[in-house]
């Protein structure tokens, strides 16, 4: 078992309101969102595979705000980016909402955190991919150097 840091990278393929827990109601407009979460504890990296079912409507339950966006019809994962054997949730997260581009979700899933959100959006997939791949690089080389 693996455990680590991932970032979903999804598309909401039209703009939406999702009742989000307790968040409420959230708009989300259509296009790419990057969603970093950390898979430490029983099954580790297979959150992700389970994160994946509930995208493609194969599991139901939601347990955490990001279950609620890829419970949406018109959400689907399109890559995911890990970092493994590093607690780097939190770095990934703020260096992405610094990103230029990148807008953050207030309050999404960073309830557990001191953060403003673990959920981040932008307009284009590829630059939100490449924001997301240099974060995870550089959160991964300060735990290595810290470590």
């Amino acid at each position: 078992m693996t455990e680590g840091t991932y970032t979903l990278l999804v598309e909401l393929a039209t703009p939406a309101t999702i009742e989000v827990g307790a968040l409420g109601e959230v708009a989300f407009a259509a296009g790419a969102y990057a969603y970093t979460g950390s898979a430490f504890g029983p099954g580790g990296f297979a959150r992700v595979e389970r994160h994946r079912e509930l995208a493609a409507g194969e599991r139901d339950a939601r347990h955490w705000h990001i279950d609620y966006l890829l419970g949406h019809p018109d959400a689907a994962v399109e890559a995911v980016v890990r970092t493994a054997d590093a607690d780097v949730e939190c770095a990934v997260g703020r260096t992405l909402a610094r990103a230029d581009g990148i807008e953050r979700v207030a309050g999404f899933g960073a309830s557990d955190c001191d953060c403003d959100s673990h959920l981040v959006r932008a307009a284009g997939r590829e630059r939100l991919r490449g924001a997301v791949e240099r974060a995870h690089g550089a959160a991964d080389g300060a735990s290595e150097a810290n470590g």
